[in-house]
């Protein structure tokens, strides 16, 4: 199994997404990030939560034999320790992150699925390629994004309303009826999607930040298909370079509403075959 991914925070921030990869497993996290003016409880930052629950869950899965989901809700548990009696863990703001998780053993591939991070299989033999999103925090968000989307991106109206739109969401976080991220709380990891697939039926595996997917699931620039070719004929650096022409082509979002004209953007394309696993990061920008 091959791996090549990129990572590139939006321009003039620093990066939330987590990426990493071992010769047998591959996370990525995309952090979510807290509005400006907007508190969320924690001395830290959101980088540190995605970096210190990525690292964690990499570790646990190359180093034990547990479940995905035992391994992130073990993984939640640790770094919720990490800052206890320093950060106010109870604050509906506190760090959060979307999770991938995928792992080889044996002649299988194991995944878990959190929050809007996507993951594409190519499956063989099949016209269309197999997509995994949670998509519980798209219906969810979907009845409030109306004033935000009526305004011109980057304006000052459009970050008020979204730094609202965003604590909205919060009453709605890992709760019944609402959506699920990885947090403080362990039992979140219950949420996650799963599933098993045979390593010899796949052709590749994608991962997506929200950041890269946009390309597909926000600007329908690409199919999921178009948008796997791309990362096999170009690598990823090429996809996020297609994400950051459109975002710079609407800039204040009167094509494609959204939160930020610009966001993290993170890719990852595992291509597998009875080579031995290696891994390669785009460079610049990987993280």
């Amino acid at each position: 199994m091959r791996v090549t991914f990129a990572s590139e925070a939006a321009p003039g921030h620093s990066n939330e997404d987590f990426i990493a990869s071992t010769p047998d497993a591959l996370v990525l996290l995309d952090g979510a990030g807290t509005p400006v003016d907007s508190e969320s409880g924690c001395v830290h930052g959101v980088a540190w939560y995605a970096r210190s629950l990525g690292s964690t869950l990499l570790a646990g899965m190359t180093q034990g034999t547990g479940t995905l989901t035992e391994i992130l809700a073990e993984g939640i548990k640790a770094v919720a320790s990490l800052h206890d009696f320093i950060c106010d863990l109870d604050h509906p703001g506190s760090p959060s992150a979307t999770v991938i998780m995928l792992r080889r053993t044996a002649g299988v591939l194991d995944f878990l699925v959190l929050a809007d991070s996507v993951l594409v299989l190519d499956v063989i033999g099949e016209a269309e390629p197999m997509v995994v999103c949670d998509k519980r925090e798209t219906k969810v968000g979907t009845p409030y994004r109306a004033a935000m989307d009526a305004l011109d991106t980057g304006s000052s109206a459009h970050a008020t309303a979204h730094r609202r739109y965003v604590e909205t969401l919060r009453d709605h976080r890992n709760r019944d009826g609402g959506f699920w991220i990885a947090a403080v709380d362990p039992l979140t990891a219950e949420q996650a999607l799963t599933g098993t697939v045979r390593a010899d039926q796949v052709r590749a595996v994608a991962l997506f930040s929200d950041g890269a997917s946009r390309l597909v699931d926000r600007f329908h620039l690409a199919t999921w298909r178009q948008a796997l070719g791309i990362l096999d004929e170009s690598g990823p650096d090429e996809l996020i370079r297609q994400v950051r022409e459109a975002e710079h082509a609407d800039p204040a979002g009167s094509r494609w509403p959204r939160g930020k004209t610009h966001d993290d953007a993170t890719a990852a394309y595992c291509l597998l075959s009875g080579e031995d696993f290696s891994v390669r990061r785009s460079e610049p920008g990987a993280e």
